[in-house]
């Protein structure tokens, strides 16, 4: 049984570091997805809530791991592991059953999975919590009680600082698929299929064709059909498919991914919630770079009317274009953020706290 109750405490020990690292070091996409529950539970009243809480939670994930993993204070520390299980176990649950957010972030971006195996992962972690509480008092420490509180202490400050860190700056690794490095301009070579939708003028029927694929010179059918609609079915293109839509609804993503030179994008999801001082002080870096000749643009949710307001008020000349708000928090954990790429590749990232000046940007990236 020993080594049964080792083997359990070690497995749930480095599931829980794991599981609060990968959370604690991007804090602001847990963040997301925590005012995803809200919006579910319609409790958006806690949205403010979010940061605090996220923060606390990885941390104590942490801890708990580390406790679990060293065998430090498991006797006092099994009683927050227990009700914290049992809690995420019926959250996943109603998640695995009514599906109330698409992705409940269990291990931040490192390891995607569905709401069912989340919950089927956290029946297997509680047959394995449960003993581990039932046997608390035969785990002992090697370290005194006040050694063991001491070292935990110390990993919860510094396990607060990296997290607070990282919120302040950018996490230290990037699981998402805009890391630096990445090749962001690919797509699949997938046929695009374009569906034409008719209605019959006498008796309302409606009937849907894969174009060319209809009865399109057919005379007599079509004075009997009218057309009502068109959809496209784009396998190459998914949800977080990077979309640059100017005012007049066009999609001039591939247009600039494909740009072969260095080029800007400057994300602020919502000019609303950004850092306007930010934004304000990327103004020399813009006409630097456009004086360089490198395309420079913003990527926001903000309708148009809001970015020309915003441009008016604060002088900021570079053009925005709009994008959908869930694909630019993912891009980047800054609201505003910059991204400089090359021929479709991230080259660098940067949080509004670190924005750079462009003599940093000329030396060390585009004259390297």
């Amino acid at each position: 049984m020993k080594t049964v109750r080792t083997l359990f405490r070690v497995i749930v020990g480095i599931v829980f570091i794991f599981s609060g690292f990968v959370k604690g070091i991007d804090p602001l996409g847990t963040v997301y997805r925590m005012q995803d529950y809200f919006i579910a539970f319609g409790t958006t009243w806690a949205n403010d809530l979010a940061l605090p809480l996220t923060i606390f939670l990885c941390v104590l994930e942490f801890i708990l791991g580390v406790s679990l993993l060293f065998n430090l204070w498991i006797r006092k520390s099994v009683w927050a592991m227990l009700p914290m299980m049992t809690f995420f176990t019926i959250l996943t649950f109603f998640d695995a059953f009514y599906n109330l957010v698409p992705d409940c972030g269990c291990f931040g971006d490192a390891i995607m999975m569905t709401n069912t195996e989340t919950f089927i992962k956290n029946i297997v972690l509680m047959a394995m919590v449960i003993p581990i509480f039932l046997w608390r008092k035969k785990f002992k420490s090697t370290l005194k009680p006040a050694v063991d509180l001491v070292v935990l202490i110390a990993v919860t400050i510094l396990f607060t600082g990296l997290s607070f860190y990282c919120l302040w700056h950018l996490p230290i690794i990037d699981f998402r698929e805009w890391k630096k490095g990445a090749q962001v301009n690919e797509r699949g070579d997938s046929s695009v299929h374009f569906y034409v939708t008719y209605k019959n003028r006498y008796s309302g029927e409606t009937e849907e064709f894969l174009a060319p694929n209809y009865p399109w010179n057919d005379s007599t059918w079509l004075a009997d059909w009218i057309f009502v609609s068109q959809r496209v079915e784009d396998p190459n293109q998914d949800e977080m498919t990077l979309m640059i839509e100017d005012t007049l609804g066009n999609d001039l993503a591939q247009s600039y991914l494909d740009i072969p030179d260095y080029h800007f994008f400057v994300v602020a999801y919502s000019l609303d919630d950004a850092n306007l001082d930010a934004l304000i002080r990327l103004q020399p870096l813009y006409l630097a770079a456009n004086d360089a000749g490198y395309s420079f643009i913003g990527l926001t949710t903000t309708v148009p009317e809001k970015i020309a307001a915003f441009q008016t008020e604060t002088g900021v000349g570079f053009a925005f274009y709009n994008s959908d708000d869930a694909v630019l928090k993912s891009m980047i954990r800054s609201n505003p953020g910059l991204i400089l790429l090359k021929d479709g590749v991230v080259i660098k990232k940067w949080h509004y706290n670190d924005f750079p000046e462009w003599e940093e940007v000329r030396e060390k990236y585009i004259d390297n």
